[in-house]
């Protein structure tokens, strides 16, 4: 018989094998055929993850009191994340080609960030449902009339909250426009060339970059506590912009401040919590005094030496030579920047650090809590490995990283590319004991607890586990000895 008649009588006499070999095993075994299939229990949280032709299919099910998550992925092609328990959805498509999240009734679909739906219900519990092909086209529907809008970019359009305006209208853009923020609206010709705004208090106009001018007049509003508050006023106006400007802002408070600027001769702030003084500009000689957080700064020019002296700030900095700074809450030093870098943050009662070398090479971020004493760390190193213990004491390590430092914390990048080049994987659990070791996508695997062990070579074909039945070997799915049970004892 030729090989190529005998090949599917082989693979059913193996499959016949594998099934008889699942049966002859405990329930709560791994099941482990080559490199097609392998199912396990995960190590960091209460559930199992199958894994289908090593990197490029898995499933995943999480169920514990805090988190009931299944995953299903094809990396780097699709993810989908469903939790019935939150009510949430995630759908990943090329990574951030094409996204789906839905959380409740609100929900967001976009190609590119450039096309885009969304929609779900808002405070006064009507559906809203918007549709965008940025920067072209903007649509917004709903229940509530006033709350319709649609934009033709450049023809005509009304939009509402979108592009950091409360309301814009225009028509032919950017021959006019017309946008609000808050009270405060500015109608726009030829944008951004002539522009006139007014508001509470407010009005102003610029004939860009010639000439402009703006005034507001000290107002009042009430806050949330039914309590009446200044609102500062100011006074701006610029001619030959960047040139020349002359502005006098926090009118009607307790820190009323004057600056001006004749680039690029000088520039100069007054005020009486802070002085500032450059000249010529910007590559000059700074003086800074700041009252109010009491320090002293000289710069020649700023940001390349500096040094400051005071209760609130001291800095000692020749860039790219050498800097150290701190102040009561923050320290940041490096060395022939960016070789070194190290910076401290504490806002009690965390405590912040990290060390960097030539930006991403190399991280070590850590964070303490100083109430509790818990600690977490992320260590990376591109494209070596990336390794982080969070403050319940669990911890993974990753070989081979080549977008993990630079987009820490991403769980997208985790759950859709991380299994492409995860060569060696490495987990595990203080609270349960449980800790794991994967190389090559499961060629070799290496599960322990405190009931047991179980290691596997060549995606399963040779297996080993023990436990409280003893040791227990099988080879090429097949078993090998037999179970050292304890002889049960017979009533007397």
């Amino acid at each position: 018989m030729r090989i190529s008649q005998s090949f599917p009588i082989l693979i059913l006499l193996w499959f016949v094998l594998l099934v008889q070999a699942k049966t002859a095993f405990a329930a709560d075994s791994d099941v482990q055929y080559g490199p097609l299939y392998h199912e396990f229990n995960l190590t960091l949280d209460s559930g199992r993850r199958t894994e289908i032709l090593g990197p490029l299919y898995y499933q995943q099910d999480i169920d514990d009191e805090w988190d009931a998550t299944r995953t299903w992925a094809v990396p780097p092609l699709f993810s989908y994340v469903r939790n019935e328990e939150l009510d949430y959805a995630v759908f990943d498509f090329l990574w951030k080609g094409l996204t789906y999240n839905r959380h409740g009734t609100e929900y967001r679909f976009q190609i590119l960030q450039l096309w885009s739906f969304a929609g779900g219900s808002t405070q006064s519990e009507t559906n809203l449902h918007r549709f965008t092909i940025f920067p072209i086209y903007f649509q917004q529907r709903s229940a509530i009339p006033e709350k319709n809008y649609t934009a033709l970019v450049p023809i005509y359009g009304h939009l509402q909250g979108r592009l950091f305006r409360d309301e814009v209208n225009f028509v032919l853009f950017p021959l006019y426009a017309r946008s609000r923020k808050r009270d405060v609206i500015t109608d726009n010709y030829l944008f951004p060339v002539i522009h006139r705004r007014h508001g509470h208090g407010l009005s102003g106009w610029q004939i860009w970059p010639l000439v402009g001018h703006e005034h507001k007049s000290v107002t009042t509003k009430t806050n949330n506590l039914e309590e009446a508050e200044i609102v500062a006023g100011h006074d701006k106006m610029f001619v030959l912009w960047p040139l020349f400007g002359n502005s006098h802002s926090g009118v009607g408070t307790d820190n009323p401040t004057h600056e001006q600027f004749f680039l690029p001769f000088y520039s100069y702030l007054r005020s009486p919590k802070r002085d500032t003084t450059t000249f010529p500009w910007p590559l000059g000689y700074t003086h800074i005094v700041d009252r109010e957080k009491k320090y002293e700064e000289w710069a020649a020019p700023l940001p390349i030496i500096v040094f400051a002296r005071g209760e609130g700030r001291t800095v000692n900095r020749v860039w790219p030579f050498y800097s150290k700074a701190e102040n009561k809450s923050q320290t940041s030093d490096w060395i022939l920047w960016p070789i070194y870098k190290h910076n401290a943050l504490r806002t009690p009662p965390l405590e912040r650090e990290r060390t960097r070398i030539l930006f991403f090479l190399y991280s070590d971020s850590s964070m303490t809590n100083a109430d509790t004493g818990l600690s977490s760390r992320r260590l990376d190193l591109w494209p070596v490995f990336t390794a982080r213990r969070g403050f319940d004491g669990k911890s993974r390590l990753q070989i081979i990283n080549f977008l993990e430092p630079f987009l820490p914390n991403n769980v997208s990048v985790e759950r859709d590319l991380s299994p492409l080049w995860s060569l060696w994987r490495s987990e595990a659990n203080p609270v349960t004991g449980a800790s794991s070791q994967s190389l090559l996508w499961n060629l070799y695997r290496r599960d322990a607890a405190p009931e047991g062990k179980k290691c596997s070579l060549l995606f399963g074909l040779i297996q080993y586990q023990s436990g409280p039945v003893g040791p227990r070997w099988r080879l090429f799915h097949i078993p090998m000895g037999r179970d050292q049970r304890p002889p049960e004892t017979s009533p007397r």
